[in-house]
């Protein structure tokens, strides 16, 4: 008899919107070899108690804040003691960056004139994020807030506003602050129902939203592919 195909490896996707989207992230991981297993924990999805049947997780951003009283959010800081106890492959995007920093006893506030970055905005990688890979110069930002770098984490990328754009924590845990995952119709999307946010001090309007992307998305797509790789690349092996 035909043996049976060995199953995919899985990613644990964690969303925070009825209609959130793994967007890219979502594909190039599918393209990679695994099998996406998406929970919403605000619509009263749980989150496992181990990642022993998960080659890694993703927690995504969402319109909250890592500081809400929501039981959602305080539970969902509190798992991220899973991936990292376990040492399993794990990526925070935005408020799962957020959320990672206040896991590991830093802060998040917003900047203390008040400073939105809601557009694109250049990133520098620190020497240490340049011993890793190549970043890009634009990245596409939509956050009120930021964090403080946790002890021990590594900062590999830093901008003007809010400095601390991407760490790495141990071996396996990683954080950024900005979007690689919109695909254009996300960002259209963003761009309409994100419109009073326009408003707001250091946010840009939305028509250099979409303007910037036709100049500067593929490079932050090509970073995102690598990064991915870099992450859960050789489980993906496996």
């Amino acid at each position: 008899m035909p043996s049976r195909p060995r199953p995919k490896p899985k990613i644990l996707i964690v969303l925070h919107q009825e209609n959130s989207s793994p967007g890219r992230v979502g594909h190039m991981l599918i393209e990679e070899g695994f099998d996406l297993d998406m929970r919403r924990p605000p619509l009263g999805d749980a989150l496992p108690e181990t990642l022993d049947g998960h080659a890694g997780a993703v927690v995504f951003g969402g319109p909250m804040s890592a500081n809400d009283e929501d039981e959602f959010v305080r539970r969902e800081t509190d798992w991220l003691n899973v991936p990292l106890r376990e040492n399993r492959p794990f990526l925070g995007i935005c408020l799962g960056a957020q959320m990672l920093a206040n896991h590991l006893g830093g802060k998040v506030e917003g900047h203390g004139e008040g400073l939105v970055e809601i557009g694109w905005y250049p990133l520098k990688a620190t020497e240490a994020g340049r011993k890793l890979m190549h970043w890009p110069e634009m990245v596409y930002q939509f956050h009120r807030e930021g964090f403080s770098l946790p002890k021990d984490a590594t900062l590999l990328a830093t901008a003007e506003t809010y400095p601390n754009q991407a760490f790495r924590y141990g071996d396996n845990a990683w954080a950024i602050q900005f979007h690689g995952e919109l695909t254009r119709a996300m960002m259209q999307r963003w761009v309409v129902r994100g419109a009073h946010r326009f408003e707001l001090p250091g946010a840009q309007p939305g028509r250099d939203h979409l303007g910037g992307r036709l100049i500067w998305d593929m490079h932050l797509k090509r970073w995102l592919g690598e990064f991915l790789q870099t992450i859960f690349g050789k489980q993906a092996a496996r």
